[in-house]
């Protein structure tokens, strides 16, 4: 009777101890449960925010990319007008040169000219 009795005790005190841990950890835990949901909030709210400037980020670089291209052919044309400018130039005095006779013979004395042929 008396083993019953410390067996019972025992018990008790068991079911005391896990029901104030219970209580206890109720409290210091969920506080923390909370912070670190709201933490959890912030840092995919910032994720998503990232992946947002990052996608700008890569549309505007695709933009300069092509700006780029862009001013590089206009400088190889404003190269090259400058380079047939003399080209044009002799054309337009072949033009304007006025022969007599046949045009192909006429043609080819004003070529062989310019070639210094």
């Amino acid at each position: 009777m008396k083993l019953l009795g410390v067996l019972v005790l025992a018990g008790l005190l068991i079911a005391a101890s896990v029901g104030l841990g219970v209580w206890l950890a109720a409290g210091h835990y969920p506080p923390l449960l909370d912070a670190a949901e709201d933490d959890l909030a912030a840092t995919k709210a910032g994720r998503a925010n990232l992946e947002t400037l990052a996608g700008e980020q890569g549309r505007k670089l695709g933009d300069l990319v092509l700006v780029g291209q862009e001013r590089e052919r206009r400088a190889a044309q404003a190269d090259a007008r400058e380079l047939a400018k003399t080209d044009y130039t002799a054309a337009n005095r072949l033009l304007q040169e006025r022969t007599g006779g046949d045009q192909c013979a006429a043609a080819t004395a004003i070529i062989d000219q310019e070639l210094g042929l």
